[in-house]
């Protein structure tokens, strides 16, 4: 649904969700639709009863009055902070200036470690503006107004992903001057002129209404009503041939999504306000619905080549993906068996202390689960008590609404200035909404978990964990959160940033852990009979398992030349890095997107020779690193000699190579379990 302002006030109601075939706006089930529904009120209960306050100040907001914050957006730098950012939506930059905005086609460039397209303002447009806020947003789109120094409106510009169209239309009439000239061309639809301009090798094309484009070119004078719209000319194409597909400036994009037997499938009706539009898709893409035409040239990007369509919706499809917490152990060897025993009992006999932030007390829920669900696997009943109590204990703690009112960790409040929850400790600045899917991934996995087959510890925990699941998922229109807060289905994978400070937008780091909590939201679907919530958690699943391969781990990365590394590490929305927010090593580099090498995980096999590339890059002195545990697991994937190699080195690996989310008892089981399906 798209969040905007209609009179100062947001009339909207909470759903988490839908069913198999959804759409963003408010659904219509059909008629004896059985999918469970978390509804405002139920969640509004659940908010009411946790404490309320901003952990951390809230920052400077260019939003209008009654929007939810849109934190964990491609787009939030324009939002948040004293100065707005540029934004990337792809294929375009773009970003506002002191008096209105610049747009450009950004060159793409490749050094050793960055695949560079940043901020490119090769087209100015002065409105006269004193300043530009955001009034109306939704997954994909984001509406800004430019206003005067008195405070009235001038006019409004949408910009979206995958839209190379940037339209602005007049609130009053106004003049707008343009940084270049733009000459009348041929092709002009009926009542415009298509003028175009040359900058710097590239085309750029303005529609605009008949007699509006000045005679030196640099001036459109617009009415109250009329707009122009503005667009980089795609390669291998021109600029009348898009201009016809172009019915007017963009308003908003639709987000639906859906599942069947064997595919996940995202559509984006884009809504231009005479019909038809134009939208580019990226390579990551490939299997477009039917029928969508794609035959207007193509533009470069960060990502590939993006081949420029037309008509009114985007949809394509990806492989479905199941959640899954379970390593199945029946076919495992009585030798394996044994040694995982034995490994198990040392492992659960650790009974220190569990971590209190939200970070590594989410990892240390999750090794109790995955030792848990080995325990039950192998019939280990005391053991699997044991573990069982000990989480238990654990996730009630963490699940008492009122926690926070009692200890300063170890507990969640509701944050009413940003909408949403904010685990006590924070870290990583979580409580500037950084990272929340992969904090409360782990929560929502090891809730899963504990909750299978047991609706009692399910109603005991909901009060909760359905907010966390509510943090990150909310479907439909909400004055609680907002909708899918990091996820975008644009790209098929999420954004971590909460503000974007940053001049290379948005970015995501560990693809892995985006993977978990998508896994860990299905679970808990699961655990609690949530049909709706099921559907929309495998959607996403399966789209960022589709967006890491493609775009983390598994991509061609060829015709980036100079670029000269196996894998991305970082995904911005101007650059692409081999590096992270931690380390310089190669193996943190990959094994980042490994963690946490969840029973899900398999979906990292495929191509062998690529996995023995990515490893002899990350691993050129072995295992015994940070992530040592998750690059062998990583390796066994590679074929039967590879798994063979791993259960060897796995006896020998150091406590110090093992992650605070992992154990050896889970290394050892994964291994196993990869040899009993050969």
């Amino acid at each position: 649904m798209r969040s905007l302002r209609k009179g100062g006030v947001l009339a909207l109601v909470l759903s988490l969700l839908a069913l198999t075939a959804c759409q963003s706006s408010p659904p219509d089930l059909p008629a004896g639709a059985t999918a469970a529904v978390l509804g405002d009120s139920a969640v509004r209960r659940q908010v009411a009863a946790l404490p309320q306050r901003s952990v951390s100040p809230p920052p400077a907001m260019r939003l209008a009055p009654g929007l939810i914050p849109p934190t964990n957006r491609w787009y939030s730098g324009l939002v948040f902070g004293a100065r707005p950012q540029p934004v990337f939506p792809l294929p375009l930059s773009f970003g506002l200036t002191a008096s209105g905005f610049a747009f450009g086609l950004p060159d793409v460039t490749a050094t050793p470690k960055t695949i560079a397209g940043g901020y490119t303002p090769q087209v100015q447009l002065d409105a006269g503006a004193a300043g530009a806020t955001v009034t109306a947003y939704d997954d994909v789109s984001v509406t800004l107004e430019y206003h005067a120094a008195s405070g009235g409106r001038i006019g409004h510009t949408t910009i979206a992903e995958g839209s190379p169209l940037v339209g602005f239309t007049a609130d009053s009439a106004v003049t707008l001057a343009s940084s270049v000239a733009f000459t009348p061309g041929s092709g002009s639809p009926a009542g415009h002129t298509l003028a175009l301009a040359k900058i710097g090798g590239r085309q750029y094309a303005a529609l605009v209404p008949s007699g509006a484009l000045s005679e030196a070119g640099d001036r459109i004078r617009l009415a109250r009503g009329q707009s122009v719209v503005l667009f980089p000319v795609p390669a291998g194409s021109t600029a009348s041939r898009v201009a016809q597909q172009i019915s007017g400036p963009l308003l908003s994009v639709s987000t639906g999504y859906a599942t069947a037997k064997d595919t996940a499938t995202t559509s984006l009706d884009y809504r231009a306000s005479g019909g038809s539009t134009v939208f580019a898709a990226l390579p990551s893409q490939s299997k477009l619905a039917t029928g969508t035409a794609c035959e207007l040239g193509h533009y470069d990007s960060i990502y590939g080549s993006m081949r420029v369509c037309s008509g009114e919706r985007l949809a394509w499809s990806v492989p479905l993906v199941s959640a899954t917490s379970t390593l199945p152990l029946d076919r495992a060897s009585a030798s394996d068996r044994t040694v995982i025993i034995a490994q198990l009992k040392r492992d659960a006999a650790d009974t220190r202390p569990l971590p209190a932030d939200t970070y590594f007390g989410g990892k240390a829920l999750y090794r109790l689960a995955n030792l848990l669900t080995i325990a039950r696997s192998l019939g280990v009943s005391d053991v699997a008590a044991a573990l069982r109590s000990r989480l238990n204990i654990a996730l009630h703690l963490w699940a008492d609404p009122r926690g926070c009112t009692d200890r300063p960790t170890q507990c969640f409040v509701y944050d009413p200035a940003m909408h949403g929850i904010v685990g006590l400790a924070a870290s990583f600045g979580s409580d500037q909404f950084n990272d929340h899917h992969f904090h409360y991934g782990y929560f929502l996995y090891a809730a899963g978990v504990l909750a299978k087959d047991d609706p009692t510890v399910a109603r005991e925990l909901a009060p909760v964990i359905d907010l966390l699941a509510a943090d990150l998922a909310t479907s439909g229109a909400s004055t609680l959160f907002p909708e899918r807060r990091t996820f975008d289905p644009y790209t098929g994978h999420s954004w971590a940033s909460g503000f974007s400070p940053f001049a290379d937008g948005n970015n995501q780091e560990s693809s892995s852990e985006a993977v978990n909590a998508w896994n860990g939201l299905a679970l808990w679907a699961d655990a609690t009979g949530n049909a709706g919530l099921r559907t929309e958690a495998r959607w996403m699943l399966s789209s960022e398992i589709a967006s890491a391969r493609a775009d983390w781990v598994d991509g061609d990365l060829s015709s980036f030349t100079g670029f000269q590394h196996e894998i991305v590490s970082i995904n911005w929305g101007g650059k692409r890095d081999y590096a992270t927010w931690f380390s310089p090593d190669p193996n943190a580099m990959l094994g980042i997107q490994l963690i946490p090498m969840s029973p899900v995980s398999t979906f990292l096999a495929g191509d062998p020779a690529r996995i023995r590339r990515n490893l002899a890059e990350a691993t050129p002195h072995g295992f015994w690193v940070q992530f040592g545990d998750y690059l062998l697991m990583y390796s066994a994937l590679a074929g039967p000699a590879d798994l063979t190699k791993a259960r060897a080195a796995a006896a020998k690996l150091p406590d110090t190579a093992i992650d605070d989310a992992d154990s050896r008892t889970y290394v050892l089981a994964w291994l196993a379990w990869l040899a009993s399906r050969e």
